[in-house]
């Protein structure tokens, strides 16, 4: 299986509940900033219909919001659309989550960074093949290109690379996840930024 026929499959042991999940404001804006991330083409639905790019929000400790799997291809998302989950373990690959629909399958990592710094509020992964290039060419902070996505061993090394960054916001490069980007910072406003600034100056600049 291609790593981009990969993409979109839950490869956690996942467990899910029926519950309430939480509607904090800041959610209906974190479904605004993904909204413009789909009309940039950095969220979407690739031609084999398999759905890219993800977003959650810090809901209390270790608990995050995260939009659901298989979502990628609408362009705004309802709210039952999205999942709370609720613990996660990189050494037993689980996650147990709260919603109607199963965690998105990047919800290890995105757990992973809320782990590795507690300041962390928001998560964005999208993809693009342009900006995650220009990436890798400069030699910009990117995860070993020998570890898959959606595994233990790509939680651990998103930890190590977290936990070694002072400041926030910060973008680096999934390197065997091929297009993956991620940026992660203290709130959804910079964290958004930060990767549209960066995709415009790849795209309009090369």
């Amino acid at each position: 299986m291609s790593d981009r026929m990969d993409e979109g499959y839950i490869k956690f042991s996942g467990e899910r509940v029926d519950g309430e999940v939480p509607h904090p404001t800041a959610l209906d804006k974190l479904n605004r900033a993904r909204t413009e991330l789909f009309d940039l083409g950095l969220i979407g639905c690739y031609d084999n219909g398999i759905g890219f790019g993800n977003l959650s929000l810090r809901e209390a400790g270790k608990r995050f919001l995260i939009t659901a799997s298989a979502t990628g291809a609408d362009r705004v998302l309802r709210f039952e659309q999205f999942c709370l989950v609720e613990a996660f373990s990189p050494k037993r690959n689980s996650v147990r989550s709260r919603g109607p629909l199963m965690a998105s399958s990047e919800s290890m990592t995105h757990g992973a960074i809320y782990a590795a710094n507690r300041a962390v509020h928001c998560v964005i992964h999208v993809h693009s093949r342009a900006l995650f290039d220009a990436l890798l060419q400069r030699g910009i902070l990117h995860t070993p290109a020998d570890v898959p996505y959606g595994t233990p061993a790509k939680a651990r090394a998103v930890a190590d690379l977290v936990q070694a960054q002072e400041q926030l916001p910060v973008l680096f490069a999934m390197a065997g996840h091929d297009e993956g980007i991620v940026s992660y910072g203290a709130d959804i406003a910079s964290t958004q930024q930060l990767i549209v600034n960066t995709f415009n100056e790849v795209t309009h600049h090369g």
